[in-house]
């Protein structure tokens, strides 16, 4: 067996940590397969990577890490070559003050230390890890270097560029998105600031600080960047928009790219968009059974416009995506206007509005129009030319889904209004309105039960029942954050025949809201409650997102509707 092999058995033997008979076995299997003890250990399951990587540390006499709670700067993979990482199983975690930290699997290996030194130039200092954490790291951080990311371009990509590939900024840029998919996350920021330039992912709605490339790399990843959405390179002072398409192993992600002069440079968003996502189903989006339901009988109407509202980023698209899904089927005809397009389906026909060419939803909406639709889809109704197209095309025998930024469903109505459609038009077209916002979902693999505070029993009406409600720890896989992915809450209004006459009525919105809590609607923050007993999500979650109103009683009602 080879030194450390040796060292690791004594190790083993003199902590009782294993039996003779136990190390009997591994040495047959080191001897018979010729690998190291540490894998024989491992394969035989007489100990973990884990425990064999602790008693290496005591061996060793140097620190212990774990690196699944270590995030690798980018910086680092440009001090040590992928070759020597693999060949010594080492990874440059940090330098500061000249002295390199190198985790390595066996810190006693002097000649690799030496070699290391050599290679990076400077002093070196090791720390002792698993050898799967290892190994997945370099995988990790060093995809930059290869061609896992590419940006892919409608043609054929000419020598010089593909040898650029391997370049520091190429390889920074592959890897800022390949991080952001693997994340999970919507958007990528970077924000240049005076002395630093700031790296933030937004996953499940919320922005996370990452550590990212160092400020002097800004003017490239940009300039690259906009190589890449084939913007123009020249223009620093204005803002731009535009987009390219992303490969990452077999996935396809769509990402739309602006930019915005400021005082330390330019601020860079990047929207990433999974071309091949799947569409969830009613349920899967956390819709109650009995909401549910409705949304089935209101969306197989042969005519009339449904509405979905909420402000941006409340899953509204997601939403009509569902609808479609739905819907789509060889015998209906299904066109979208959409800015931009989000997820491509079979059979819908999905056209992109193009505003400096004239094509705005309005215009577009009348064209399509002239396509014998059975189904439109109009990404959001933003002007009273848009409204008042959509409502007729209701009225004259389609189906249309459509989007409005209200705070509620009742509120819907009341944009209606300001758009300048009357009444009879209002209540001859529209289906219903379904109002929603997402909220963060606990992880199942942290989570634990909670007792509300005294404030959260008070806004939420909660009684002496508090069960059932939980929180998140946080964990590896939520990144610590307690959460993993979104749920929607919703409210969903149904233009019944009492609706209709307050409407007619002009009557106001809350009026409304009481007519239709009469009916059977339940509030979104009711929606809300009810998740979060269920151990969905948290109540503060539901607090940042929806406004608890009173339900009236049935005297109330009576009143008001008097």
């Amino acid at each position: 067996m080879r030194d450390h092999d040796v060292f690791l058995e004594r190790a083993l033997l003199d902590a009782e940590r294993v039996t003779i008979d136990q190390m009997e076995t591994a040495r047959s299997m080191v001897a018979s397969e010729r690998i190291s003890l540490a894998d024989a250990l491992i394969a035989t399951e007489t100990l973990t990577g884990r425990q064999i990587a602790l008693c290496r540390a005591d061996i060793c006499e140097v620190p212990f890490i774990n690196l699944d709670d270590y995030e690798p700067s980018f910086g680092n993979t440009a001090l040590l070559p992928r070759s020597v990482a693999e060949r010594f199983n080492a990874f440059p975690l940090f330098l500061i003050e000249g002295v390199l930290t190198v985790a390595m699997e066996d810190p006693l290996n002097l000649e690799a230390t030496d070699q290391i030194r050599q290679i990076a130039n400077c002093d070196v200092d090791t720390v002792l890890a698993e050898t799967e954490q290892i190994q997945s790291i370099i995988a990790r951080s060093y995809t930059m270097t290869d061609s896992s990311g590419v940006a892919v371009r409608p043609e054929e990509e000419d020598e010089q560029e593909r040898e650029t590939d391997t370049e520091p900024i190429v390889a920074a840029v592959n890897q800022l998105v390949i991080d952001a998919i693997n994340d999970r996350a919507s958007d990528i920021h970077i924000n240049p600031d005076e002395h630093e330039l700031h790296l933030r992912y937004r996953v499940d709605g919320v922005l996370h600080r990452k550590q990212g490339p160092s400020l002097s790399m800004h003017p490239g990843l940009v300039q690259r960047l906009k190589v890449m959405a084939n913007l123009d390179l020249t223009q620093t002072r204005r803002p731009q928009d535009g987009k390219f398409r992303f490969r990452h192993g077999n996935q396809l992600v769509d990402v739309r790219m602006s930019t915005l002069p400021t005082v330390c440079g330019e601020n860079v968003v990047l929207r990433l968009l999974a071309s091949n996502q799947s569409v969830g189903d009613f349920h899967a989006l956390g819709m109650p059974a009995p909401l549910a339901e409705t949304m089935e009988e209101l969306i197989h109407q042969p005519y009339g416009i449904f509405l979905v509202t909420g402000p941006t980023g409340s899953g509204k698209t997601t939403t009509l995506y569902s609808v479609l899904s739905k819907l789509n089927e060889p015998s209906r005809n299904i066109m979208t206007i959409e800015d931009p397009v989000e997820i491509r389906m079979p059979y819908v026909r999905q056209v992109q509005v193009h505003s400096a060419i004239g094509m705005t939803f309005a215009a577009t909406l009348r064209s399509i129009l002239r396509q014998d639709p059975d189904v439109v889809l109009v990404g959001e109704v933003r002007d009273e030319e848009t409204a008042t197209i959509a409502l007729q095309a209701a009225l004259t025998g389609h189906l249309v889904l459509s989007t409005l930024h209200t705070n509620d469903a009742a509120g819907a109505v009341s944009r209606l209004r300001d758009y300048g459609l009357p009444p009879f038009v209002i209540n001859s077209a529209v289906l219903g309105v379904l109002a929603q916002r997402l909220v963060r979902r606990v992880c199942q693999h942290c989570l634990e039960a909670v007792e509300p505070t005294e404030l959260l029993r008070e806004r939420f009406r909660i009684g002496d029942d508090s069960q059932g409600f939980v929180k998140g720890n946080g964990c590896n896989r939520c990144g610590q954050t307690g959460f993993r992915g979104r749920v929607g809450i919703y409210e969903l209004l149904k233009f019944t025949s009492g609706i209709r006459h307050l409407v007619e009525e002009n009557a106001s919105i809350e009026q409304l809201r009481v007519q239709s809590v009469k009916e059977g609607m339940r509030l979104m923050w009711q929606d809300g409650l009810e998740k979060a007993r269920l151990g969905l999500t948290t109540l503060d979650e539901i607090s940042k997102v929806a406004t608890v109103v009173d339900v009236p009683t049935r005297s109330e009602v009576q009143k008001v509707s008097a």
